[in-house]
């Protein structure tokens, strides 16, 4: 009976290693590890990192080391009030995904931490910068994990093969681990269907064929949510148009919005193109609405053109660092009163005043130009824009150029 209980459990269950010496990678903080189970007690932590790199088994490692009684329960399913009831009797409390408590529940351990009632050790994919409030946050101690490597994947895929009683091509093994993609579960779940496959479905080329299709895994809220967006912004910037294409697929590969993914190319072309190339907004903004229009699977082929248009696209943020130098003059300073001669007379009293008094209207003038001030008289002289020799900029600028060689 026992056997068969065994043999339904999930294998990443039925392998997690039972001492540190099994547990596979981590190698940043093994010291700071090995420091916590030499301590007296064990301090309250929080697990911070990647789905399948080993939080929770490191959690279990760790409370059995200490020989005290443990509670295990995963925030999404434990109300406080049936938490309340669990803790008496128990020395330490394991709670993946502390993230899924509010604020306000994350509240209820500050007093028990305080007192040393409980030791908590928590686990969360989430930036907890972000996700536990800071009261809390003060009271542990923060180890981040990484994603696991190809190789320390490898090894857990041999583990679990000797599990199930199965023997693979090594090249078969390499195949899982990349599809595993860091994910030790992943990677696992991939090796129990590859068991189940008859033998010659198992080598390299008819795995790859046989294996189910890996839907890569994307939290809006979560760190990747912000990185894989800021890898692609920051490819197209670099021009590295193979970059900016891998991190578009990454992003909706995962499930992103493509609306959010447009959102940002529009600010991409503003910010990082601007004048070099003036239609590159109107670009992102047709990819925008054609999005919009056709949707997904067809709206990425809009959206790789986009990606790829900027990435190519010369590069010029002179006209952002032109407003965030006008911005700062203004937050420091005050906005200025507007000159006489620009403001409307709409009243006898206002022309009376001065309002609109010696404005030259520039269409009356050569090539619509007149030599007037437009800034406030404090900031006479002042230049905001700075132009740079990109792309379509210095034909823009060309024309202004020589008005203002003339003052």
């Amino acid at each position: 009976m026992k056997l068969e209980i065994e043999e339904t459990k999930p294998l990443a269950d039925r392998i997690r290693p039972e001492s540190l010496d099994d547990f596979v990678g981590q190698g940043h903080i093994r010291n700071r590890i090995e420091a916590f189970t030499r301590s007296k007690r064990l301090p309250s932590l929080l697990l911070f990192g990647p789905p399948g790199c080993g939080k929770s088994t490191l959690a279990l490692l760790l409370a059995n080391l200490t020989g005290k009684k443990f509670l295990r329960v995963s925030a999404p399913e434990a109300g406080l009030t049936a938490l309340r009831k669990r803790l008496p009797g128990h020395d330490i409390l394991i709670l993946d995904e502390l993230h899924r408590f509010s604020k306000a529940q994350q509240d209820f351990f500050l007093p028990i931490l305080e007192t040393g009632e409980i030791t908590l050790l928590a686990t969360t994919t989430e930036n907890p910068s972000f996700s536990v409030t800071r009261q809390l946050l003060s009271r542990l101690h923060v180890l981040r994990l990484r994603t696991l490597s190809r190789e320390e994947l490898l090894e857990v895929a041999h583990r679990g093969a000797k599990e199930l009683g199965i023997e693979l091509e090594e090249d078969s093994y390499k195949l899982l681990a990349a599809m595993g993609g860091g994910d030790a579960r992943t990677l696992l779940n991939l090796l129990e269907y590859t068991a189940e496959l008859p033998r010659d479905k198992r080598a390299p080329e008819q795995l790859r064929d046989s294996l189910p299709e890996i839907v890569v895994r994307g939290d809006r809220d979560a760190d990747s949510h912000y990185e894989l967006a800021s890898a692609l912004i920051k490819s197209i910037r670099g021009s590295d148009p193979d970059a900016a294409l891998y991190y578009l697929a990454c992003l909706l590969e995962s499930g992103e919005d493509p609306r959010f993914v447009t959102r940002r190319l529009i600010i991409s072309a503003s910010e990082d193109i601007g004048l070099a190339d003036p239609q590159a907004l109107g670009m992102a903004n047709a990819c925008h609405q054609a999005v919009e229009t056709v949707g997904l699977p067809e709206g990425v082929i809009p959206m790789a053109e986009t990606t790829v248009y900027l990435a190519l696209a010369p590069k010029s943020n002179s006209t952002y660092a032109a407003y965030r130098t006008a911005q700062k003059e203004v937050r420091e300073n005050g906005p200025k009163p507007v000159p006489l001669h620009l403001r409307n007379a709409t009243s006898a009293l206002q022309r009376e005043w001065g309002y609109g008094r010696g404005y030259l209207y520039p269409h009356n003038f050569p090539k619509a130009w007149a030599d007037q001030e437009y800034l406030p008289s404090e900031l006479k002289g002042r230049v905001f824009y700075h132009a740079k020799e990109q792309g379509e900029e210095p034909r823009l600028t060309a024309w202004l150029r020589q008005f203002k060689r003339r003052r």
